[in-house]
């Protein structure tokens, strides 16, 4: 049993009178601690797969298994739960919280959750310095460079110790020196923390990285 399973993934948006098939019947397995890289064209579908696999979104019909758990069939109370403690999330835009330092904003999911401060604490030291920003660390993000702040928002997703890690794009805003440097640091946490890591991505060194990479076009996914 693959570690995440989709079968028959099918999501669509109905328009008026048109339906748009915006995941066209996928079906993949990915096991544990692998880079999974998935390949486009913008609108393509990859950002819909990723919010069905992080369950931000629910498929039309399919199921999504993730060590043998149907999440598809969750309600939205146990699925808030379920994604704290199981999934990391990196978007291309960052996403930070403007009013939070960088400390504060890579706490907030423990801090949302109620760990104890004693956990907290630690951890956050641990993740500023996994990212090199312990010199960095009580800036806001308007005070932070956009490559300093990709690198506080994969420290945010990494905050909880979730199995899995999605990235959306994590280099497309970023020019192509720093995009190399969070590159190659995505590469290090898949390795050091033992995450799977599925990212969708433009950059072709990331995606030779990958241990299984796919194509989606129009909705299908094929492996390449």
């Amino acid at each position: 049993m693959a570690f995440i399973e989709l079968k028959n993934v099918r999501k669509e948006y109905e328009i008026g009178d048109y339906v748009i098939i915006a995941l066209d019947d996928i079906t993949i397995s990915i096991e544990k601690n692998e880079l999974v890289a998935i390949v486009g064209t913008s609108g393509a579908g990859k950002t819909t797969l990723l919010n069905i696999i992080g369950s931000l979104d629910k498929p039309t019909s399919g199921e999504i298994l993730i060590e043998n758990v149907n999440i598809a069939a969750m309600s939205e109370y146990s699925l808030a739960s379920w994604r704290a403690i199981n999934l990391g999330f990196i978007f291309q835009s960052f996403n930070l919280i403007s009013t939070l330092t960088a400390r504060e904003n890579i706490a907030f999911p423990a801090i949302a959750w109620n760990y104890e401060q004693e956990m907290i604490v630690p951890r956050v030291d641990e993740l500023l310095n996994l990212v090199g920003l312990q010199d960095r660390s009580d800036h806001l993000p308007i005070q932070l460079s956009a490559g300093e702040q990709q690198r506080v928002a994969i420290a945010r997703a990494l905050m909880n110790n979730p199995p899995i890690i999605i990235a959306d794009e994590p280099t497309a805003n970023l020019d192509a020196k720093t995009a190399i440097l969070i590159f190659d640091l995505l590469i290090k946490i898949s390795e050091m923390e033992d995450k799977t890591m599925i990212v969708a991505t433009h950059d072709e060194k990331l995606m030779q990285m990958a241990r299984k990479r796919f194509l989606m076009d129009s909705g299908k996914l094929n492996e390449i």
